[in-house]
């Protein structure tokens, strides 16, 4: 059946081909009569398709770049990252860390489920999960939730500080998930894919117009998810979200994005806490499967999220837009954290039962336009902003040890809960987060290569923590707080930019967590710079980027006494270079990043190595499009993280690994419906591996892991 349904496939390229030749109208004329005859034609036959975009770069994808407004990635002065729809769906990615395995400024901190699911460093920098992730722009709490990646349009990353561009967050970045939107041709597309052990997916994405000159638009996707996974947890995932756009005349337009998912695991993997390990190596990696689990553990989360906005045309290069979102994270948790106690691989088992719920508010008005003051341009951006955020946490939870183990060994220890949020927890409100901001950007065009963007942000900025009984323990108020950006831009083409920029970034207090002996404290705002220098080239079939940057940013680690602490400075330098090329039937790409940081200015841990940051990242990737199969593509893409130091004072660190994956997407047509076929395969050697994930800790790395997939549009 395969043999017989890849000839037809060539069969109706064949075809299609000869279809479109003209055809001479045969006579009994002399040749040369026939010549003059007419030249009939039959009409063109279309084959449609799916085409994969294989460029790792995607430097013409748009970026969305808060303040500065919406450009492409070539003409950002900053480095970023854009991973496409397709690209997700061809690697089938099932959480945070592989949506970025080729790019090298990326190390993957991320769970597939719980606390953990959202931890990402960036050229050394762990990404604010408060502040750090935004839906279309707009703010949300990314803590446990993990998005529904196959109902996503693409997903962004902003490298480096952020203040100007969207407010506070981490000098890391800033990850957007771009939702899917209403399409102009209709869209009926139907998908079933399975994933190791037993998770099997359904989804629906049904998209379109309708009514009078297809003024109202509509896209709506459905996902239920279902199954036990490669460490034997158990999933249960739903998932809907709806875009809807509408045309009131032809210069207003109204837009809205809602989505919504309930996602429960029972018994997902620990994380490994080496805080209290006091040798200089780790024991020897262990997989991450079910004998690191124990009886009881689960995540229950409940994610809700709605944007609507309206955009008035007041001129053919100016335009003005408002937006207001709202997003809940719900979250009632029984985790489970392994105290690593000696490189026997003894440990001491501890469980959580707790309560989150995330709320953020955020309404914001802008306004862009082009204009010439003489011979310079004007590309301006300005508007006003107010976001506020609140976090209800459990009075009663509970962490506490309940037993024993070692890695190498079942973990039998049980520990059960019960009770909702609303019943057993003592959900209060811990504290609250505002901020005010006006903000403005100007990129002058003095010439067709020379550009000069200049940013400022001013913000007002409030932050309040409560004790469970109402009171207010701690407040931290700050006006006045200016993030700069500045740009110089060089144009040696039309697509080949060069630029050196300076952007600033404040990450708000971070609020002290359970395990350290301090818990519950407030630090203070934590400011960072950024310089970077860089170019970027588009051409037709390859790509190039490369930049060198240097981060800034205060200290803040634990100390001898187990307490997070802020002191002195972290400095993190780098360079990060990027090609992809296409040859004949081969693309190809790779990215590598080399990065040295350093802990100065403080009283302790002066000339290490920052926690977290490995010394040199390189991914690549080759693929092939097969020519005797037409749609068939196969592909084979690699990463090696070098060791990375656990702890500020480097006493201990995570050893190098590669991890290599390989997959495959076909393309056909079955029953005269484009049908595509994928295949990805993940850690195909089934490497060992410790993968860190914050200072002190450690997660065991996934095992072997297959995906399979296939989707039929209508």
């Amino acid at each position: 059946m395969p043999g017989a349904r890849l000839k037809a496939v060539a069969g109706v390229l064949a075809l299609a081909g000869l279809l479109t030749m003209p055809v001479q109208a045969q006579t009994n004329g002399s040749e040369g009569d026939a010549a003059q005859a007419p030249v009939a034609t039959l009409p063109q036959v279309t084959v449609q398709g799916i085409r994969l975009d294989t460029s790792i770069q995607q430097l013409n994808e748009s970026v969305d770049g808060g303040a500065l407004g919406s450009k492409t990635q070539l003409e950002t002065p900053f480095s970023t990252t854009v991973v496409t729809g397709e690209e997700l769906e061809r690697r089938q990615v099932t959480k945070l860390g592989d949506v970025f395995t080729l790019d090298a400024a990326v190390s993957d901190n991320s769970a597939q489920d719980g606390a953990w699911a959202n931890y990402l460093t960036v050229r050394g920098l762990q990404l604010d999960w408060q502040n750090g992730y935004r839906i279309d722009g707009k703010p949300f709490l990314s803590y446990v939730t993990v998005l529904p990646y196959e109902q996503l349009e693409r997903v962004e990353l902003l490298k480096g500080a952020s203040g100007f561009m969207y407010g506070f967050g981490s000098p890391g970045g800033i990850i957007n998930y771009v939702t899917k939107r209403p399409t102009d041709e209709p869209l009926r597309e139907v998908s079933l894919g399975y994933h190791s052990d037993s998770i099997f997916r359904e989804s629906a994405d049904i998209g379109g117009r309708a009514g009078h000159n297809d003024w109202f638009g509509y896209r709506l996707n459905v996902t239920h998810e279902e199954g036990e996974g490669f460490n034997k947890s158990k999933l249960n995932r739903n998932a809907v979200s709806l875009a809807l756009d509408a045309r009131i005349t032809e210069k207003l337009t109204w837009d809205m994005q809602a989505l919504y998912q309930h996602r429960k695991t029972k018994d997902p993997e620990p994380t490994i806490y080496t805080g209290l390990y006091a040798a200089t190596d780790l024991p020897s990696p262990v997989r991450n499967n079910e004998k690191l689990v124990g009886d009881g553990t689960y995540v229950d989360n409940e994610f809700r999220y709605f944007a609507t906005g309206l955009e008035y045309q007041l001129a053919p290069t100016w335009k003005v837009r408002t937006d207001f979102s709202h997003a809940t994270t719900r979250t009632r948790r029984a985790e489970e954290v392994i105290f690593l106690r000696n490189q026997a691989g003894d440990y001491d088992d501890y469980r959580s039962d707790y309560g989150e719920f995330y709320q953020f508010n955020s309404w914001q008005a802008q306004v862009e336009g082009r204009f010439q003051t003489g011979a310079v341009g004007h590309d301006l951006v300005a508007g006003i902003a107010y976001q506020d955020q609140h976090t209800d946490l459990a009075a009663n939870g509970i962490y506490k040890q309940i037993g024993t183990g070692n890695i190498w060994s079942q973990n039998n220890n049980a520990f059960y809960t019960s009770g909702t949020m609303d019943n057993g927890l003592g959900m209060y409100r811990a504290n609250t987060i505002t901020q005010k901001s006006v903000y403005a950007s100007d990129t002058l065009k003095f010439s067709p290569e020379w550009s000069l963007l200049a940013g400022l942000r001013y913000t007002n900025y409030e932050q309040r923590t409560f004790t469970p009984a109402g009171a207010q323990s701690s407040v931290y108020k700050k006006n006045g707080v200016l993030t700069p950006t500045l740009a110089l831009m060089y144009n040696f083409t039309p697509r080949t930019m060069a630029y050196v920029s300076y952007v600033e970034s404040l990450e708000p207090g971070t609020i002290v967590g359970s395990t350290y002996a301090n818990a519950g404290a407030l630090l203070d705002p934590l400011k960072s710079r950024q310089y970077e220098i860089g170019v970027k080239t588009e051409q037709d079939g390859w790509s190039a980027t490369a930049a060198a940057f240097r981060i800034e940013k205060a200290a803040q680690y634990t100390n001898a006494s187990n307490e997070l602490v802020q002191d002195g400075e972290s400095l993190f330098q780098g360079i990060e270079l990027g090609a992809s090329t296409t040859l004949g039937d081969w693309f190809l790409g790779g990215t590598a990043m080399a990065l040295d940081t350093e802990y100065k200015k403080g009283v302790a841990n002066i000339g290490k190595r920052v926690a977290g940051a490995p010394r040199f990242i390189a991914a690549a990737q080759v693929g092939y499009n097969v020519p005797q199969v037409p749609g068939l593509q196969l592909y084979v893409d690699a990463k090696y993280t070098s060791s990375t130091p656990l702890r500020p004072n480097n006493e201990i660190s995570v050893d190098s690994y590669t991890l290599v994956n390989i997959g495959a997407n076909y393309d056909t047509r079955i029953h005269g419906y484009d049908t595509t076929f994928r295949l990805a395969v993940n850690n195909v050697f089934n490497k060992k591996y410790w993968m860190y994930q914050y200072s002190d800790y450690i997660k065991a790395g996934d095992p072997t892991t297959v995906s399979l997939s296939a989707s039929m549009r209508f």
